[in-house]
């Protein structure tokens, strides 16, 4: 038997039932706050995420699907969101009178790590870009609608933690700062680690490995390298968050896994124990210096994702999903009712009614049975005898009364009392 590739999974059942539901408030919550959907490809050059993500970063080092094509192209898999909305932003000459551009996308991602909770080769990614404003009230918008929407799904004890990574020459001087500090204590350190001293010691903060570690929780603070500019900034940032009622902390450990972040980042944290208890649901921050990294003008850009899977592995703890109940359950027995079946379901779906029927030659009985099963609201119970004095017989399946209506008026009927 032929089984699915490790690190991948099937949505069905009650975990289908769930990404449905969290589809439709992703959809919901972009609507209102005005965000358009953009769909980029599952392939793109190996080059974009090589340059955007980082060389260094576990995901690029270790965890892309890199692969060749036939005319011989280097190729990944996306690995994240972020670098194909820019690149589509620049190729597609998005910049121009209409900003900022506010995006949205919702798709699977690919990246070659050891599968474990909520975390998979194969997983779906949702997240937003604002590409083209500056100001310190986008921050908080891009952190306070994920922090929203959670509550929507039905999020209970979430908690924001932010830093301020500072401008790129905040962000050198601190660098120095804690290569001088971090360089006696290397051989405490992990392999990979000492490895990023030389290449970006920044990410050293982000080590799993390390994190515990006396060293670590001793290493100087970013926030202390920050010009006064930068101060200002974070503070007008922390200052609209409090306007929105988030609940947050400052964290200047948080540098995030990937290396175009500049100013804010942040992790929205939830406390599921299923997740284990204080784990990220959504990050991201500001990436100002991305798009010209890449070729198009100098635009200041914010963005979070959010994995579906930690969302749906979630839900668990508060909500067992059900499938809404059927509006309708059209029952017959003969030929002449079956048609009368057929082209009734099709005008009531077209008026906006969920309705179903049987397609396996049950009997009547059983039919009975199968509309129970689909928590059907209404039976419509079609007979030749009725339908020849134009009438049709409904019942109502928690009264259990029955009632006919007249043919040409069964649609407003059902539409009505469904």
């Amino acid at each position: 038997m032929i089984t699915k590739p490790k690190g991948t999974y099937d949505v069905i059942e009650s975990d289908a039932l769930k990404l449905q539901k969290i589809n439709r408030v992703i959809e919901y919550y972009c609507e209102f706050y005005n965000y358009d959907f953009i769909r980029t490809p599952i392939f793109e050059s190996r080059d974009l995420f090589h340059r955007t993500v980082g060389e260094e970063t576990d995901i690029v080092s270790k965890e892309t699907y890199d692969f060749k094509d036939r005319s011989d192209r280097d190729l990944t898999l996306r690995p994240e969101g972020t670098a194909g909305v820019v690149r589509s932003f620049i190729e597609n000459k998005m910049y121009g009178s209409n900003m900022p551009r506010k995006l949205f996308y919702n798709g699977t991602m690919y990246r070659y790590e050891r599968p474990g909770n909520g975390r998979n080769r194969e997983f779906t990614q949702f997240g937003v870009e604002i590409l083209g404003s500056n100001d310190p009230i986008v921050d908080a918008e891009v952190i306070s609608m994920p922090y929203r929407l959670f509550e929507e799904l039905g999020f209970k004890d979430l908690n924001v933690k932010l830093n301020n990574l500072g401008s790129k020459e905040d962000r050198e001087n601190y660098k120095t700062a804690l290569k001088e500090y971090l360089n006696p204590h290397l051989e405490e350190l992990c392999e990979d680690c000492k490895r990023r001293f030389n290449t970006n010691p920044l990410r050293i903060l982000d080590c799993k490995v390390d994190n515990d570690s006396e060293v670590l929780k001793n290493v100087p603070s970013i926030l202390d390298y920050q010009s006064e500019e930068s101060q200002k900034r974070f503070k007008k940032v922390l200052e609209y968050l409090n306007y929105l009622d988030i609940d947050y902390e400052v964290d200047d450990k948080i540098v995030r896994g990937l290396d175009y972040y500049d100013y804010t980042v942040f992790e929205i944290v939830s406390s599921a124990e299923v997740l284990g208890g204080a784990s990220t649901i959504a990050a991201g921050g500001r990436y100002n210096n991305l798009v010209e990294k890449l070729g198009g003008p100098s635009t200041p850009c914010i963005g979070f994702a959010s994995g579906l899977e930690r969302i749906m592995l979630a839900m668990d703890e508060f909500e067992t999903t059900k499938k809404r109940p059927l509006n309708c359950y059209i029952m017959y027995i003969n030929e002449e009712e079956k048609i009368k079946a057929l082209t009734l379901a099709q005008d009531l779906r077209l008026s906006g009614v969920a309705v179903d029927y049987d397609t396996t030659g049950r009997s009547l009985k059983s039919q009975f049975k199968e509309a129970d099963r689909m928590h059907a609201e209404l039976l419509v119970i079609l007979n030749s005898e009725d339908l020849k004095k134009g009438l049709i017989t409904v019942k109502d399946n928690m009264t259990k009364e029955e009632v006919k209506i007249d043919e040409n008026e069964i649609i407003d009927y059902i539409i009505s009392n469904g």
